[in-house]
């Protein structure tokens, strides 16, 4: 058994001084085969401990029911960093931010409209509590006083940049001691007085978050807490890419010499991120200020290790700033991944959406239409469909739309409504003896994760779209989370084309598979399914993002099944493999 502690000056690991050098790794953004390869880089470069957030909104689903399986498995995440001879910083949140879907709080916390998040209403704290009690079992043996790795866990995160609401982190805090979690507690916040007024509390290491200037960040932190030692919890190396924004580097790439102010400062360092990865099927997040911002699917974040895990130049400046603070390192061993270009597929088998609809989702029927919470969709799309057999002459309006909206009149494509864009008006014509069917395919494309419009995050069809000023009632709802799709009915493309539909293909591969990265060449905007496994989103006009990353253990030896759900247009159904990635 250890302890870890500090005084007021430094971190203290069995009364010795100990200096951070950690890097985040997200163990749900990495496939679990390659923990490994990437907590092995990570120690190569010189760090000593590895941070990473927990992710309620996976961890449990639906209500009540949860999962610590497979690419959720933290007990083994967390114990593959101690075989590494790696300390652990875990984050638990439960609020995480992470631009990852609701900050990972669970969808369904939305359906309980009395509840308050992120603050000490009983309602919340009861949900919440029951999440970290399972969590905490998986935790409890791994603290450093239990002869485990980790050394620190987060309470709440960056709550100052939502509120102020002391009693809530005072409780969380008490939860964890109640739980036996006596590993040290901190907060971390943006070191200044707004940030770290409504987010830290007494008796609690305060720690911050920022990507450069050092130097006056951690005077302001000497002064507002000058019993503790210094600590920058998220030191932002890079930064996330969204739909319809740039590929994001850091210019100029001042990471190296930034480090080693901090370091030579006496200050612990964790990196956000160290390997950002990647936001497999829907789980991306995003962002509301002047405008929506859903998250891109690659969380690549310009960091020392790509999103596929090959070393960048940061990393060896990097590591050369480790050695100069820690001493000589090992010899660097550690390689990139081997990647092939496996070329061009076509795809020859088709199913189209509107056909298949009942044999991949259950219709539910109501007056007026549910939300896709409502409807138990945390991530995903819903078909709304309703008939008009009277004579009007209007618009369809959708507000507020969550997120995007594609409208179709007797099956026959109308328009597009997407959350913050500029959109044509989409008129509905019916005559006196006629009937029309009006369906709304809409899609979540990921819920705000920071700030204070997170908690106004339900999803799709939130009031009933309207004719005009008309309400529209009578609706049949489809919940399409499209993860079960063994009720496709594929016949050959012969030539079809029409979307929403699915396409599918097999890829043989002769050897083990490698790394590869999968461009949607005639295809427009939807997600690829590889052998089940949802590799993410692509959107080629709205980029930056022209490729997604395809990790080898989603492949395998022999025949892989490809399924692409288009959902917008498809000129040529085919896609290409390639050796390198394009994030644009």
């Amino acid at each position: 058994m250890s302890v870890f502690t500090h005084n007021e000056k430094e971190f203290l690991l069995d009364g010795k001084p100990f200096q951070i050098l950690s890097g985040a790794i997200h163990y749900f953004r990495v496939v679990p085969e390659y923990w490994d390869d990437r907590l092995e880089k990570l120690r190569q470069c010189g760090f000593n401990t590895v941070e990473t957030y927990t992710c309620w909104n996976l961890h449990e689903r639906r209500e009540g029911v949860f999962d610590f399986s497979g690419i959720l498995d933290l007990g083994r995440f967390i114990d593959t960093a101690a075989s590494k001879g790696l300390y652990c910083i875990v984050r638990p949140g439960p609020y995480i931010c992470a631009e990852w879907d609701l900050g990972g709080l669970p969808s369904w916390l939305l359906n309980y409209r009395d509840m308050r998040l992120r603050c000490a209403d009983e309602a919340f704290l009861e949900k919440e509590f029951r999440y970290l009690d399972k969590l905490f079992d998986i935790l409890r043996p791994r603290l450093i006083t239990n002869g485990g790795n980790v050394i620190m866990l987060q309470v709440e995160n960056e709550y100052g940049s939502y509120g102020n609401d002391h009693e809530y982190i005072k409780r969380l805090a008490e939860f964890y001691r109640e739980k036996g979690m006596d590993a040290l507690l901190f907060t971390s916040d943006g070191p200044g007085d707004l940030f770290m007024g409504g987010g830290t509390s007494e008796g609690i290491l305060a720690a911050a978050n920022f990507g450069s200037g050092s130097e006056s960040h951690f005077g302001y932190m000497r002064e507002y807490r000058p019993g503790q030692p210094l600590m920058c919890a998220e030191f932002w190396e890079g930064w996330f890419d969204w739909w319809y924004g740039p590929h994001h580097r850091r210019t100029p790439d001042d990471v190296a010499s930034e480090l080693d102010k901090m370091l030579s400062a006496g200050a612990s360092v964790n990196f956000y991120m160290f390997c950002g990865g990647t936001n497999f099927g829907f789980q991306n997040g995003a962002n509301e200020h002047e405008n929506y911002t859903p998250t891109a699917t690659s969380y690549d974040y310009d960091a020392a290790l790509t999103e596929c895990g090959d070393l960048t130049k940061r990393f060896f400046e990097v590591r050369e700033v480790a050695q100069k603070h820690f001493g000589k390192l090992p010899e660097l061993t550690v390689k990139n991944s081997k990647k092939k270009a496996y070329g061009e597929l076509v795809f020859r088998e088709y199913a189209g959406l509107f056909d298949n609809l009942r044999g991949i989702s259950a219709p539910v029927k109501r007056a007026y239409p549910l939300t896709m919470e409502e409807l138990g969709v945390d991530f995903g799309f819903v078909l709304y469909s309703t008939e008009i057999d009277y004579p009007v002459s209007e618009n369809i309006n959708i507000q507020p739309i969550r997120d995007r909206a594609q409208v179709y009149i007797d099956g026959v494509f109308a328009g597009v409504k997407e959350r913050d864009q500029h959109c044509d008006d989409i008129g509905f014509v019916c005559k006196k003896g006629e009937k029309h069917r009006i369906d709304i395919l809409v899609e979540n494309m990921g819920r705000v994760n920071y700030g204070f419009t997170m908690t106004d995050n339900l999803k799709g069809l939130v009031n009933p779209a309207r004719l005009g000023q008309q309400y529209m009632f009578g609706w049949t709802m489809y919940p399409l989370p499209m993860e079960d799709l063994s009720g496709l009915r594929f016949t050959g493309t012969n030539g079809k084309t029409e979307c929403p539909a699915f396409f599918r293909a097999g890829l043989v591969i002769s050897e083990d598979p490698c790394d590869t990265f999968l461009k949607p060449v005639g295809f427009e905007k939807g997600f690829v399914l590889i052998n089940g496994f949802n590799i993410g989103r692509y959107w080629n006009s709205a980029g930056p993002q022209k490729t997604l990353y395809v990790p080898a253990p989603v492949l395998k030896k022999g025949e892989n099944e490809i399924i692409v759900c288009e959902l917008s247009r498809c000129d040529e159904p085919r896609i290409e493999f390639r050796e390198e990635p394009d994030l644009g």
